[in-house]
């Protein structure tokens, strides 16, 4: 998809340096390589093929952080850093080959990440794990109690004699006919 700036934006009044964590700004980045802030767009998953032109200007710190990154860091495991990969959703595959380079403090903030720390309790920081929204599963059972009431008055309402003739042509005879019929 290609943007464009608004037409009552000053192009020279953006901060090019945010500008380049924008994946909506490729394009306009594209135009001003000049002005690109390398270290932040390494972060941004848009900017892949720009990153592929570029490898001498690629940040390894903040491409590691990437999700969209991963083929390129397989490509130069020697330049990844550990820390910030460890936090990358899109790197458990990576990570998982490679768990004696994990920092598992940073692990346990990555909601992709909970099967491994599942699998190493030992090693979850739990000030990180407090912060990762993968702790939460969600709670059926509470669900289907608190919700008990509603099926029951929505099969009430749905097959009350009013509404039979609304279900001709479900697979099955009602003995009741639409008005009009």
């Amino acid at each position: 998809m290609i943007y464009k700036l608004r037409d009552w934006i000053d192009p020279d009044k953006l901060d090019w340096s945010w500008l380049s964590m924008n994946p909506a700004a490729i394009h306009l980045l594209e135009q001003h390589l000049d002005k690109i802030d390398w270290p932040w767009l390494s972060r941004n998953p848009a900017a892949i093929h720009l990153l592929e032109a570029n490898l001498d200007k690629i940040d390894w710190v903040s491409l590691s952080a990437n999700p969209a990154a991963i083929h390129l860091l397989e490509q130069h495991p020697e330049k990844i850093d550990w820390p910030w990969l460890s936090e990358n959703p899109a790197a458990i595959r990576l990570l998982e080959a490679n768990l004696d380079k994990v920092y598992w403090s940073a692990l346990s903030r990555n909601p992709a990440a909970i099967h491994l720390l599942e699998q190493h309790p030992d090693k979850v920081s739990w000030y990180g794990l407090t912060t990762n929204p993968g702790i939460f599963v969600y709670d059926y059972e509470a669900m289907r109690t608190s919700r008990a009431g509603l099926h029951e008055e929505l099969m009430q309402n749905r097959f009350h004699p009013r509404n039979l003739p609304r279900c001709a042509g479900w697979g099955f005879e009602t003995g009741f006919q639409a008005e009009g019929e």
